[in-house]
Order: structure tokens, then sequence, then C-alpha cells
């Protein structure tokens, strides 16, 4: 069985994803954002590379089940309900909403994705259950692949750090698990930060620029460990919460 680990949208080749369990990882702040939405009672959430397509899709709601959601440059996108700031996905602002979300990175990478056996999104707030998903997979067989969002297409040091710490979990204790280079280097820059989430923040280029900018309180929820113990999993061009109603 394999884990691998790239760092940004343009390392992947179809063949690196086909049939396998993929994890997308966009920390700050999409991933955090997903599951932090579906914890409150979102429907669903629809991602959309562009703000033009959610102004398009959005006419085929009422307005009533509908939210518009997203970022530019870290901040809302003119005339939408909701940026990106898992703060704002309040259980009174989207239970029972379909979450219509198109961001700089996050949206992007998981539409990437294509014939993958399952697409989940990942972050520090969803670690357990993510963990417990991917382990299964490769114990059932199934080999698994992690992508990081990254930033503007670049490598992103808080997606690399968390894409680490579910590369040496999930293989923790597991036998015959061939790991790619991506995964040892992201395991080695988790065991360098030792678990101190903040410092990763301060170091990473864009977490200082989400702070510069305001946004400061999304880094400490983007970096609380299980806050939102959700599988948020893509399929059929919608994410949803994984659980008794929608079984993989």
């Amino acid at each position: 069985m394999r884990l691998d680990v790239f760092f940004k949208v343009g390392e992947v080749a179809p063949a690196d994803v086909s049939g396998r369990v993929v994890a997308v990882i966009d920390v700050l702040r999409a991933s955090t954002t997903i599951a932090v939405a579906l914890t409150n009672g979102a429907k669903t959430v629809i991602p959309f590379e562009s703000s033009e397509d959610v102004i398009v899709r959005s006419k085929s709601f009422t307005k009533s089940e509908v939210k518009l959601a997203g970022e530019r440059k870290m901040h809302t996108i003119p005339g939408f309900d909701l940026g990106n700031s898992p703060r704002e996905f309040t259980r009174e602002a989207v239970e029972g909403k379909t979450v219509l979300l198109s961001t700089t990175n996050g949206t992007s990478a998981l539409m990437s994705i294509n014939g993958a056996r399952d697409t989940v999104v990942a972050a520090f707030v969803n670690f357990s259950p993510i963990v417990a998903l991917l382990r299964s997979a490769i114990r059932g067989g199934t080999d698994v692949a992690i992508l990081c969002a990254g930033h503007d297409r670049h490598f992103s040091l808080e997606d690399a750090v968390c894409a680490g710490k579910f590369a040496r979990t999930v293989t923790k204790d597991l036998t015959g698990v061939t790991i790619n280079d991506g995964a040892y280097a992201a395991g080695l820059l988790d065991a360098r930060y030792e678990d101190n989430r903040a410092r990763v923040f301060a170091d990473s280029e864009h977490g200082r620029a989400l702070a510069e900018a305001g946004f400061a309180d999304d880094l400490v929820v983007a970096g609380t460990i299980d806050a939102y113990p959700v599988v948020p999993i893509y399929q059929d061009r919608q994410i949803t919460k994984l659980g008794p109603d929608r079984e993989r």
C-alpha cells in the first residue's frame, strides 16, 4: 500500500489519485470552513472555481435555500452572504442551507481531483475522523493520496505540516506502507513543530497575512484539533457530511 503527499495541485498526475482515497487539505481556510459549515447543519457545500459560477448556479435555488460564500484576497466577495472565515458559518447562518463556495485555493484543489475512489476534505479541526477513514482505506487495500491546496498555486507551510501530521499518524504501526518523498518531508516538518500550530501559522506566509488582515481569530479556530469532527466527502460535485444518511 502507498501513502503519498503532494504539496500543490500542479504536482498531481491522474495516476496519482485514480482509485485512491484522496484527502484535500486547505487549512487556511477552506477545509476548516467546510468542516465548520457541515457541523453547523449546512445541507451541502458546493465548490466553484469562480464567483461568476456561484452566481449562475444560485439562480437555480430560491433565495431562502442558499448562501453565497467565498473570498478573494482573503476578503468576502462583494455581494456574497459570507466570506471564507470559519467564524461566519454559524448554525444560525447555514443550518439547512446549500452553501455555494468559491475560494482562491481550496475549492479549485477539490475540483481538480478526478477518478478517486473517495475524496474527503481534511484539516486540523477534523483530524481524528479523517485519520480513521484513511487508516481503514489502507487496511482495506486502498492507496491514499494527500493533496495540499497550497497558496496561490505555491507550497504552503501550514498545509504541509497538516499533511505530515496525517501521514505520520495514519501510517503509525501499519506494516507494508510505502510513502513518497513528499510524505517523508511533510512528516519531518510536522515533527519539527511538535504540535505548536500557533508557531506554524506565525511562520507561514498566509498565516501572517491573515493575521495582518484582521483574521487572527480564524487561526485559533483552524489550529484546534478535532473542534469540528466531521468527514466532509466530495462526490457528485458536492460536499456532504459522511454519516448514516450518506454512506461511501
